[in-house]
């Protein structure tokens, strides 16, 4: 007879032996559930990784470099010294900004207006400026000493209308005034003047027949050519922060905030800056001829060549 009892617990341990596969009528033990252990057993083997299980993740913001890992520091390590060093960067360029911004405003931002003063008034300047230093032919009023005659307004501005190859201009406010700090805004550009012994400011206000656009000449009598060179070279950067204060007219008024456009043009040791632009503020387009607008105002320089040739220099030197 056989043994079934001894061949059932033969079968019986051969399937519950660890790794053995499932024979014999009676399927493998399924194992009691619980934590799974911490570690291998005191003593034994390390516990080979369990099929399916996967690696750590590395943290999307974790980050490795050669040359570090190289160096004994962790993905984690590495990570902190590259943030650390991107925020010492940002700081740094944020300071250079901070610092750039602050210079260009102790140039580029116009004084604050005055109690009682219109902003129209103070803050109004052109945006775009060339200057041009005295011509040989000034030579003989290079010296206020040769030319001691203070200019008027009624001289300068002897013709009210003024014509040029297509456009008409006419004058609608014209004021001389002993002060030429009273005349402009802006500390540094009133120093300049002073410095340059001005001693006086001419100042005619125009308006185009057809109502398009506005222009003011002003003519500053200075001491000297020098100090006049000076004046029309400095002001590249310093019309940012001091202009002329435009004439007040109901007949005519550069739009606030608009868009103009200046020159400035030594005459011996007299300085004339053309200031124009559209009376709507907008800026010019290609039907705007403002190099044509600007020499037809030029046309009140005619009192200056008087002046010129009043002082010995050559009457052809004046303009047609």
């Amino acid at each position: 007879m056989r043994n079934t009892a001894g061949r059932w617990f033969t079968d019986r341990q051969a399937a519950e032996a660890p790794g053995a596969p499932a024979s014999g009528p009676f399927p493998p033990p399924v194992p009691p559930q619980g934590p799974e252990p911490m570690g291998p057993p005191a003593g034994g083997p390390a516990e080979p990784p369990r099929p399916g299980r996967t690696k750590r993740r590395r943290s999307p913001f974790s980050f490795s470099l050669p040359a570090l890992r190289e160096r004994g520091l962790s993905d984690r390590q590495q990570t902190v010294l590259v943030a650390v060093a991107g925020g010492v960067v940002v700081l740094a360029i944020a300071i250079a900004l901070t610092v750039v911004v602050g210079r260009l405003s102790e140039v580029a931002e116009p004084p604050r207006a005055a109690a009682g003063e219109s902003s129209r008034v103070d803050l109004a300047r052109p945006d775009d400026y060339q200057g041009w230093t005295s011509l040989p032919q000034f030579k003989p009023i290079a010296d206020r000493r040769n030319d001691p005659k203070p200019v008027t307004a009624k001289e300068l501005f002897a013709t009210r209308t003024l014509k040029g190859d297509r456009i008409t201009l006419r004058l609608v406010a014209r004021k001389e005034d002993g002060d030429c700090s009273a005349v402009v805004w802006g500390e540094q550009l009133a120093a300049k003047l002073a410095a340059g012994g001005c001693n006086q400011a001419v100042r005619g206000l125009y308006r185009s027949a057809d109502g398009r656009y506005v222009a003011q000449y002003t003519l500053f009598n200075l001491a000297t050519v020098d100090a006049a060179d000076d004046l029309v070279k400095t002001l590249t950067t310093l019309h940012r922060g001091g202009w002329v204060r435009p004439l007040e007219s109901s007949a005519a008024a550069f739009a606030p905030g608009g868009y103009t456009e200046a020159s400035g043009h030594a005459m011996g040791h007299l300085v004339g800056l053309v200031w124009l632009g559209r009376a709507d503020g907008r800026e010019p387009t290609a039907r705007d001829d403002f190099v044509g607008l600007s020499l037809t105002v030029r046309a009140v320089e005619k009192a200056v060549f008087t002046r010129v040739v009043a002082a010995g220099g050559k009457p052809e030197a004046s303009p047609k």
